[in-house]
């Protein structure tokens, strides 16, 4: 069956991907979202599931007051036939302030795919982007990035023993690959295959300029030998590969940003930014890469969707490298994959999230903190109340609920009853890249006209803007809250019924919730949901039905 990419659409990036028996899972990064490690499912890597997530508890990654795109990065998920167990490797960043990345690695074990995990057993601080190898005589090694800090010196790829009997790694990292010359080794997976051990990166940046690169020893401390067609996946053609940093003062982007490389930007190719991959191998002998992409909008080259994941096949050759089925290195739009079961993936998404007794939908997820620690949906049957907290823009305890956005042809409903007291109490939807970037409709308090107000707040880069074109002053009473994205454009409006709405608001472009776009964020995506807000007391409650989802996610936008 030919099947379309991103496989993971929306916010997916860093994809680790291995095999138990027929079960396929991918473990993506999180960053500062709760619940954290997204695990997806397949049985014919076709079509794929939300199964579960790894990180539930702030016992195992404490996210609270972490700036945006800080938190869990690259998670490293594997299966240990010896032991019996699967391994999630991750790191908790905690901060980049002087460039010093500041990073704890924790490992993490179950027999179970959806747990129990076992308790955090920290690794080192040494860098971020930690794996594991599970080597055929019992032996574990990590690796992971070897921060530099000196003038002068570059950054490597190191690896050190893990003593699985003590829970502990043994000695200091030693260093073993230095990429292939392009711009910072990272992501590193290492596999053995045939007596070899094979060490893949990703190189270049996690932008426009990204790559896969391969290297092989016969020892597992080196040296390494390059692949001599590396980079063996990327989205950029040769002649723009090494295409130096562009940094555009005039556009709405500002690409200040030395990882984006936009002048790598390669127009033919549907996928950008391919790179950060792992692999998987079938019992047939089929080889299949996941990696992370991303869908720009052009001119700007902003990916409102954030970085996504897909998948390509490949192969071994004769001589023992891995290269991309069809030819080239050049990531695909789509691929043929046989056995896949069903029909192909739906084009159309219309899914209302819905709020009945038990656990919130796995699709939800809350900023630094477990949603459960101020959604209820005890308080109204049917109904889940958000208990107001701090702004929007904190970093602390915020109370909002949300999905991933997967495509750019979409709209969000949801039914919401507040009544807010105060100008300090507002409730409403929310698009939302970060906590300095999101736009909000509204309800509040206005004591000029001595009622509620519906009027829209857009936080662009942190400067606050409050937008009351055709702003409502709706009675008391239960609304319905609407976002449309149309493409390049977005825009709020709202009903008393569910079949007249009146539009709130001007409309705004979907770049401005980008990584490119965003100065005080990065590597994430944007998110539509619900938000609660009580700058007074932290208790004001908001409720709503559900939030219904409708999504073209076969369209493509540029």
């Amino acid at each position: 069956m030919i099947i379309t990419n991103p496989i993971l659409k929306g916010f997916n990036p860093d994809p680790a991907i291995c095999r138990r028996g027929d079960d396929y899972y991918i473990a993506v990064s999180s960053f500062e979202w709760f619940p954290g490690i997204p695990i997806w499912h397949s049985t014919d890597l076709g079509n794929w599931t939300l199964k579960t997530h790894v990180i539930t508890t702030s016992a195992q990654a404490d996210l609270t007051k972490l700036r945006s795109a800080k938190g869990i990065w690259a998670p490293c998920l594997t299966w240990c036939e010896a032991d019996g167990l699967f391994y999630v490797l991750y790191g908790v960043m905690n901060s980049m302030n002087g460039r010093y990345f500041d990073v704890d690695n924790y490992l993490i074990t179950a027999e179970n795919i959806e747990g129990p995990w076992s308790e955090p057993v920290y690794l080192h601080s040494a860098g971020y982007d930690a794996s594991i190898l599970h080597d055929d005589d019992g032996r574990k090694w990590v690796v992971a990035v070897d921060w530099e800090t000196r003038d002068g010196y570059s950054g490597a790829i190191s690896v050190v023993e893990y003593d699985a009997a003590s829970g502990k790694t043994v000695g200091f990292p030693q260093r073993i690959w230095s990429g292939d010359g392009e711009i910072g080794a990272e992501g590193a997976h290492l596999t053995k295959r045939n007596g070899w051990y094979y060490i893949m990166t990703a190189e270049g940046g996690t932008g426009y300029g990204h790559c896969v690169t391969m290297g092989r020893s016969r020892h597992v401390l080196g040296p390494y030998e390059k692949d001599p067609q590396n980079p063996i996946l990327t989205s950029a053609s040769a002649d723009r590969l090494h295409t130096p940093l562009v940094i555009d003062k005039t556009s709405a982007a500002a690409f200040d940003k030395d990882y984006l490389r936009a002048g790598c930007f390669n127009p033919d190719a549907g996928l950008q930014k391919a790179g950060h991959a792992s692999y998987v191998e079938c019992d047939d002998g089929r080889v299949y890469m996941v990696h992370l992409c991303g869908r720009p909008l052009r001119p700007e080259l902003c990916c409102p969707l954030g970085r996504e994941t897909a998948i390509q096949e490949a192969y071994w050759t004769g001589d023992g490298w891995l290269r991309l089925a069809g030819g080239g290195n050049i990531a695909r739009d789509w691929i043929d994959i046989p056995g896949v079961a069903g029909p192909q993936p739906a084009e159309i998404v219309d899914r209302a999230i819905r709020f009945d007794d038990g656990p919130l939908d796995i699709h939800l997820y809350a900023p630094r903190i477990a949603a459960e620690t101020f959604a209820n949906t005890a308080v109204k049957p049917g109904w889940v109340t958000l208990r107001g907290q701090e702004s929007l823009c904190s970093e602390n305890r915020v109370s909002l609920l949300a999905r991933k956005l997967t495509a750019l042809d979409a709209t969000v409903t949801t039914r919401m009853d507040f009544s807010p007291a105060v100008f300090q109490h507002s409730a409403g939807l929310i698009l939302y890249y970060d906590n300095m970037n999101w736009l909000l409709l509204q309800k509040t308090f206005d004591e000029r006209a001595g009622s509620a107000e519906l009027s829209v707040v857009h936080l662009d880069n942190g400067l606050k803007r409050e937008d009351r074109h055709l702003c409502a002053h709706p009675a008391d009473g239960e609304l319905y809250l609407r976002l449309e994205i149309d493409g390049r454009q977005m825009g709020f409006s709202w009903s008393t019924d569910d079949v007249h709405y009146q539009p709130v608001g001007q409309r705004y472009d979907a770049a401005l919730f980008s990584d490119e776009y965003s100065q005080y964020g990065e590597f994430t995506g944007s998110f539509v949901g619900i938000a609660c807000v009580d700058a007074v007391y932290h208790r004001q409650p908001a409720s709503f039905e559900f939030i219904r989802y409708r999504a073209n996610e076969a369209k493509r936008i540029e």
